[in-house]
């Protein structure tokens, strides 16, 4: 990137001069003011329960407030951040204006009732996105990592155009509203089809295996593009199954199908993640693996739980993102390397913190306290907390007393947090058609159950580390496309 001037900014913004652009300063209220009527949405939804419509074209539910409230707060955070992060350079207004859109067309998404409105929204989406990903100008390994996201989004407005298409063949249904009445139950091999091109769209966007590449290939994005991205971008799958649960629900087996698509990416990605050498790859491979929890989640059926994970994990990774560069040290591997022992005492500790929370997620939720799918998702919860408390327990550089102390005291009391989350979230989309069906347990989901559990199990105890071979392969899975690769620091010296 030579042969590029710019002023850097170190300390306060500069004071706005009369050559100075507003634009950052004007969006970015704008973003906080969409962020204050989405809260005033959301409030007046949970006091009354009332939604509003624009019959044929919009609808404005509990799902719809969620999301606004949520993807304005990331936007309004990314603006914010972005006034110094982008402060002096030429291209800071296309920048500001590239995620104003993308927060528009993501709020126009969510509220969309029309197939033709919702396809538009989701294509649009894309399209913003893989041009904030090659924002840098004269960057020709940005310029490639924008084009393969640019076809891999083409692919999924595709194949949801596809879908769109054929329920509408199908049903003479032109909404998403009016699919619900007119999809039947059992389903017919032309529902399943649909439902499958759905879950295909769910699967490219929220960068789910093996379609991983092209968020890997992205991390030439600023890292405020990158930070709205893995915290609102990706979580469109969720939306999309959650808005077209009468459709991905009428099949028992094609259910099963999302938990295993899931299931699979939840590994893959916590097995990517442990051959990433720098702090984006692996934030990155972190968000395969929890698009894959995402997605495991509305395939039981509990699309309540899957959109309060998009929320949640929205926002750790967005504070993952622009956090980023505080994590970047110079250390040797021997001292990046966990140094705590876990022992039998820490054993115990997260073992009993695992199950405990596990309970008090199914008491205070009522999930899991019967032989269905609830179980699941508790166990989902139990190998959450466990990894956290195990994450906890090695690596606090505090006497073991207070490491195994703070692991309850800490990891409960969030626990509870979350299922309060849980419950209002699920209480707002209750009156979403289908959404509250959760998957009948059976045979098969036990066995998935078991699977998973053993492979989450052997991740965790390092046992893939025995093989050579499964090391290459991980690493070549994780590898960008040559075109997208930086062959020099030169090349992304920008002072």
């Amino acid at each position: 990137m030579e042969n590029r001037t710019r002023t850097t900014t170190v300390g306060q913004l500069p004071t706005p001069e009369s050559g100075t652009s507003r634009v950052p300063t004007v969006l970015t209220k704008v973003v906080w003011l969409l962020w204050a009527l989405s809260c005033g949405a959301l409030a007046v939804r949970l006091r009354t329960g009332d939604g509003w419509e624009i019959a044929g074209l919009a609808n404005v539910d509990g799902l719809t407030v969620v999301m606004w409230v949520t993807v304005a707060f990331f936007s309004g955070i990314v603006h914010s951040y972005s006034r110094r992060y982008m402060a002096g350079r030429p291209t800071i207004d296309r920048f500001f204006g590239g995620v104003f859109a993308f927060t528009l067309v993501v709020m126009v998404l969510v509220a969309a009732d029309s197939f033709l409105l919702f396809g538009a929204a989701w294509l649009a989406m894309g399209l913003v996105m893989a041009d904030l990903i090659g924002h840098v100008e004269g960057w020709t390994q940005a310029q490639a990592a924008a084009s393969i996201a640019r076809r891999y989004f083409l692919a999924s407005s595709a194949s949801l155009a596809v879908a769109l298409a054929t329920l509408w063949w199908h049903t003479g249904a032109t909404t998403v509203s009016g699919v619900a009445s007119a999809v039947e139950t059992p389903s017919s091999t032309v529902v399943l089809f649909a439902a499958g091109a759905l879950l295909l769209a769910a699967m490219v966007q929220s960068a789910l295996l093996p379609f991983h590449t092209w968020l890997l290939s992205s991390m030439t994005a600023p890292t405020p593009a990158s930070a709205l991205m893995h915290a609102g971008f990706v979580n469109a799958g969720g939306v999309l199954l959650a808005r077209f649960a009468p459709v991905v629900t009428v099949d028992s087996g094609f259910m099963l199908l999302i938990v295993l698509v899931g299931a699979a990416s939840a590994l893959g990605g916590k097995l990517l993640k442990t051959v990433q050498t720098d702090v984006k790859g692996t934030l990155g491979c972190s968000t395969v693996g929890q698009m894959g929890f995402m997605i495991m989640q509305a395939g039981l059926g509990f699309f309540g739980a899957a959109i309060t994970h998009l929320v949640l994990h929205g926002f750790y990774k967005a504070y993952q993102f622009l956090a980023s560069g505080s994590r970047v040290a110079h250390k040797s591997p021997a001292n990046a390397k966990p140094t705590g022992s876990i022992g039998a005492a820490g054993v115990a500790v997260i073992a009993v913190t695992a199950l405990a929370a596990g309970g008090l997620f199914a008491a205070l939720t009522g999930k899991g306290t019967g032989l269905d799918s609830g179980l699941l998702l508790a166990l989902l919860v139990v190998l959450t907390v466990l990894h956290a408390a195990r994450e906890i327990v090695t690596r606090a550089a505090l006497p073991a007393a207070v490491r195994y102390g703070a692991v309850p005291l800490v990891a409960l009391p969030a626990l509870a947090v979350y299922a309060a989350v849980y419950r209002v979230i699920d209480g707002l989309l209750a009156g979403l058609p289908a959404v509250g069906q959760s998957a009948a347990l059976t045979p098969a989901h036990g066995l998935v159950a078991v699977a998973f559990l053993v492979a989450y199990l052997a991740i965790e105890r390092g046992v893939y580390e025995r093989s050579h071979r499964l090391y290459v392969a991980l690493l070549n899975a994780t590898r960008p496309p040559t075109e997208t690769l930086l062959t020099s620091t030169e090349e992304y010296d920008e002072y």
